[in-house]
This record gives structure tokens, sequence and C-alpha cells, in this order.
């Protein structure tokens, strides 16, 4: 069966028929089986019908749906230059016709310009929006986006001209840009993928000798075990009294001497040493048990 049953010949039909739902232009049974070159000349006698009917009615829904089923192949065309991304085609197409869906509410035919070249930037310009959101492992900035994408050209360029790798004045001569925004360029590069800490290295070690990627980058800070010494004390310290917590205080956070504070509390300096090694031999008790518990 042929993919257009039309009211009037159409490029697509030979036989006529009543059923189309509106009035004006052809029914299309298959919309999408329509040919690029037959959809480019529907496409203008149903902008023409969608200009006139009224938005929100079934009409309006039938023309409007089978302009985006018949220049479908717009978007799989514009998908097409980005294969080999590493995302399914089907995302694509369906990122794409987001972009076409645009296209057809925005063109006007007053425009006097084909929809095919109205609509493909709209097309692309969604995917890489897609691709510019969702592809990068560390958001960056889109400026730092593009400025990688045209830092990978220029090195290309300069490496096959020099037959070296290009320095970063160079690169910053050829891009038109500071030398500083060619290496804030290069940073924004190694956010384009990730990998797992957790990622197996290979060895010539055998299964025994197997390593991951975190044993060779960073090592573990050992300042992270006093937050959880921090969280533990915290209750202990509360629990003493005011004198005592001030005695703390002036001892370990503004680091006075006995001497000072002795003086500052109205005791002994020796009063002072047995009241610092009292609290001090509790909360270790405290922070002991706690840990044994």
């Amino acid at each position: 069966m042929n993919a257009v049953t039309a009211q009037a010949p159409t490029p697509t039909a030979a036989r006529a028929g009543s059923d189309s739902p509106c009035e004006g232009v052809p029914f299309i049974d298959v919309p999408s089986q329509v040919s690029p070159k037959d959809a480019r000349e529907l496409s203008r006698r149903f902008f023409d019908r969608l200009a006139v009917v009224e938005e929100g009615t079934h009409e309006y829904q039938y023309v409007r749906n089978t302009l985006i089923e018949m220049n479908l192949s717009l978007v799989r065309y514009a998908a097409s230059r980005f294969r080999g991304r590493g995302d399914a085609m089907e995302d694509i197409v369906q990122v794409g016709t987001i972009g076409l869906i645009k296209a057809i509410d925005r063109f006007e035919l007053t425009r006097e310009v084909e929809f095919t070249s109205f609509a493909v930037p709209y097309i692309v310009g969604e995917i890489k929006r897609f691709f510019r959101d969702t592809s990068w492992a560390v958001h960056v900035p889109r400026r730092l986006q593009e400025a990688r994408v045209e830092l990978a050209k220029a090195t290309e360029e300069l490496q096959t001209r020099l037959g070296r790798m290009p320095t970063t004045r160079e690169l910053s001569q050829l891009m038109s840009l500071s030398e500083e925004d060619v290496v804030e360029a290069r940073k924004a590069a190694n956010c384009y993928t990730s990998a797992s800490l957790d990622a197996a290295l290979t060895s010539d070690g055998g299964a025994d000798g197997e390593s991951v990627l975190a044993d060779f980058i960073g090592v573990q800070e050992p300042a992270l075990e006093l937050v959880e010494d921090f969280h533990s004390l915290a209750p202990l310290v509360a629990a003493l009294g005011e004198r005592e917590r001030r005695i703390l205080h002036l001892r370990f956070v503004e680091e006075r001497t006995q001497a000072e504070i002795g003086r500052e509390l109205g005791i002994s300096q020796m009063h002072v040493s047995r009241l610092i090694s009292r609290m001090v031999q509790q909360l270790r008790t405290g922070l002991l048990g706690a840990e044994i518990a």
C-alpha cells in the first residue's frame, strides 16, 4: 500500500480518498514512509493548513503530527553525523526530534526559506546541547567545552605542520586566545571522561598482583581520624563543668601557659596542672571506653 492516500493527486499517491481528518491536506497513512523529496513538497501544504486551523483541535494535531513524522528523515540525517560517540543512535534521534518539533512550531512560510534549511540547525543544536549536558564527566562552562574542541583541532593542525607537539604559545596564536585560556582549556579536557578508582589494572604478576587505580592515586589523609575524635570528644567535654571547659579552652585553644591560666582564674599554677591532668585522664578514659563499646 502506498504511504499516501490523497484527496487530490500528490507526489506519492495517485489514488484519491476522502478520509483525511483535515480539509486542504491529503490523508497520509504512514507519514514516516514518505520520501524526503515528497516530504518537502507536502510540508508546504501542511504548513499552509497549520497556519489557519485552530490550535488544540483534532485537525491541528493531525497536521502537526504528520509534519513531524514526515520530516523524521531530517533527524536521522543530522543524527548520523554524531554516530560513534558512544550513545545509542535511538537516543540521539529522540533528542533530535525535540529540535524538529521546535522548528515546526516556529517555522513560517513567509520566511521564504526551505523548511529543511530552517530545521536542521534546530535539530543539530538540540543534539549538541544533549552531548554538552550529558557527556561530560564533570560539568564545565560552555566556553571551555567549545575551547576544548578548538584546542583539539589546533593541536592536530600544528602537529601536522610542525612535526611535533605545539607549544602553548603556538596554540594561543593560532586560536587567538591568551596562553592562560589555552591552559584552562587543557584542564577542562580532562573533565570529559572519568575512570573509576576501583577499576582493575592489569599487571604482569597475574591475578595475585592485580591492583586498582586508587592504589596509585593519592594517600590516606591522617587528619580524617581527627574528625572522628572531635565528634567522640564533644559530648564528653560538654559534660564537664563550666570552669573546667574554660581551662581547656585557655590551654588548648588559646594556648595559654598554666601560669597565665592560674592568674586569670585566681588559682595556683600547681592547681591548674592537677586540674588539666585530671580532665585529660577523664576524657581519655571516656574516649577509649566509647571506642571499645
